[in-house]
C-alpha cells in the first residue's frame, strides 16, 4: 500500500518548491570511470550520445561501430574538397562535410572551437595522442573527458585495433557491434591465412608506392605489409628475422637485386607528382624497366593502404585481390571486386569500390603497364 503515497507526496514537494520560488533539484548525470589506452582513468557520462573524434582514423572507428550519427563536429580533413580520396568511411557519410569544425587534421584540435560547440560533446575520442594537444591539457582546457585510443594496425598490432574498438564500444554502449566488427576482422584474416597456409611454392612479391605522411614513389614500401602477412606471401622487403619496421624506403639497388616475381603498386602514389609516382618510374626508369615482373606483365594496382592512417577495409580488400593474383587456384570462388564491396558494406555501410577505383583512374585490381600512367594534380598531404 505504501507505494500509492509516493506520487501525491512528490507532487506536494514539487508544488512547495515552486511556491518558494525555487526549482526542484535535477538529478546529477550518472558517470562511470574507464581506463583508456594510455592507462589514464577517465570519468565519463554513463550514457554518451555526443562525441567528437580527434586524430587519424578515429572517425573511421566510430563509423565501423555504426555510431557516426553521434559525431557533432569534425576536423579539417572531413571538410576539404579533393578530387582524389581513399576513405570509404567518408564516402558513405557525406554528412560529415556539413558538421561544424573543431580543429585541424592529425589531432591538432582547437579548444576554443570545441568550447563553442552547441551542443557540447560529452566525450572526445583521440587517436595518436602525441599529435596536437596533450590529452590532459585538452581535457583541462575544454572540461570534456578525453578518451585516448591506440589505433593499431592489422599487421603486427591487431590487438590494439581490437582493444580500441572494444573501448569505444563500451563508452558508446554498443558493445555488441564492437564484438561483431572484431569477429569480422578475425574471421576474414583467418580465411585468408587458411587458403594459403599450405602453399608449397610462393612467388616473391613487393609492394611499392606506399603512402606515409604523404604520397611517395616506388621505393616506399611496408616490410610488414598486412596483405602479404595474411597470405603467407614471400615479401622480399621483409626482414629475415625480427619485427619488421612499419615503413621503409628500399634502395633502387635493393629492389633490382630482389627482382620480385610480382609487383603491386599502392595507387596513392599517383598523387606524388608527374615524375615521382611509381607508375612513371616503372615506365621510365631503366633499372625498373628491366625488373622481371615489369617485363613480363606482372605489375598490379591496389587500393591505398594508408590514407589518414591505415584503411582496414582497403587492406582486407587488397588481400583478396593479391591472393587471387598469387594463388589463383586457392581463390577460385572469389571475385575481388564483389568481395571488396561486401567488406565495405559491413564496415562502413555501403559498396564503394567503383567510386574508389574511379578516383585512381580505374586502376585498382588491374594489370598496369606504361599506358596506365595517370598523373595526380591534387598533392595535398592527407595521409598519416
Amino acid at each position: 500500500m505504501r507505494r500509492f503515497w509516493i506520487l501525491p507526496l512528490l507532487a506536494l514537494l514539487l508544488c512547495a518548491c515552486s511556491e518558494n520560488g525555487t526549482e526542484p533539484t535535477q538529478p546529477a548525470t550518472e558517470t562511470v570511470t574507464i581506463t583508456d589506452a594510455l592507462g589514464r582513468s577517465v570519468t565519463i557520462p554513463k550514457v554518451v550520445e555526443r562525441v567528437i573524434c580527434s586524430g587519424p582514423g578515429c572517425l573511421r572507428y566510430l563509423t565501423y561501430l555504426r555510431a557516426q550519427d553521434r559525431a557533432i563536429a569534425v576536423d579539417s580533413i572531413e571538410k576539404r574538397k579533393t578530387r582524389i580520396d581513399a576513405r570509404p568511411y567518408a564516402m558513405t557519410n557525406p554528412q560529415f562535410k556539413k558538421l561544424p569544425l573543431f580543429g585541424e587534421f592529425r589531432g591538432r584540435d582547437n579548444p576554443e572551437l570545441i568550447a563553442a560547440l552547441d551542443p557540447q560533446p560529452q566525450v572526445i575520442f583521440k587517436t595518436y595522442s602525441t599529435s596536437g594537444h596533450d590529452p590532459e591539457e585538452l581535457q583541462a582546457k575544454t572540461g570534456i573527458p578525453v578518451v585516448c585510443l591506440d589505433y593499431g594496425d592489422l599487421g603486427l598490432r591487431r590487438d590494439a585495433v581490437y582493444e580500441s574498438l572494444t573501448l569505444m564500444g563500451m563508452v558508446l554502449g554498443v558493445e555488441q557491434r564492437a564484438e561483431e566488427v572484431i569477429g569480422f576482422l578475425k574471421t576474414t584474416i583467418a580465411d585468408l591465412a587458411a587458403r594459403t597456409e599450405d602453399v608449397s611454392e610462393r612467388p616473391t612479391c613487393f609492394v611499392g608506392g606506399i603512402a606515409f605522411k604523404g604520397p611517395h614513389g616506388f621505393r616506399s614500401t611496408e616490410p610488414g605489409y598486412p596483405p602479404f602477412l595474411f597470405l603467407n606471401a614471400a615479401n622480399v622487403a621483409a626482414p629475415e628475422s625480427g619485427k619488421p619496421p612499419r615503413h621503409a624506403d628500399a634502395t633502387k639497388e635493393q629492389i633490382v637485386t630482389w627482382n620480385p616475381e610480382y609487383i603491386f603498386v599502392d595507387l596513392s602514389t599517383i598523387r606524388a607528382g608527374a615524375e615521382s609516382n611509381s607508375l612513371y618510374e616503372l615506365a621510365n626508369d631503366e633499372a625498373y624497366k628491366h625488373l622481371t615482373a615489369n617485363r613480363e606483365g606482372r605489375v598490379f594496382g591496389v587500393l591505398p593502404y594508408n590514407w589518414y592512417t591505415s584503411n582496414h577495409g582497403n587492406t582486407l580488400a587488397d588481400a583478396y585481390f593479391i591472393g587471387k593474383t598469387l594463388y589463383p587456384e586457392r581463390f577460385e570462388d572469389i571475385d575481388p571486386v564483389s568481395k571488396a564491396d561486401s567488406i565495405y558494406t559491413f564496415l562502413v555501410g555501403g559498396p564503394v569500390f567503383d567510386e574508389l577505383s574511379k578516383a585512381f583512374g580505374n586502376l585498382a585490381f588491374t594489370k598496369l603497364d606504361a599506358s596506365s600512367i595517370r598523373i595526380g594534380d591534387d598533392a595535398e598531404v592527407l595521409e598519416q
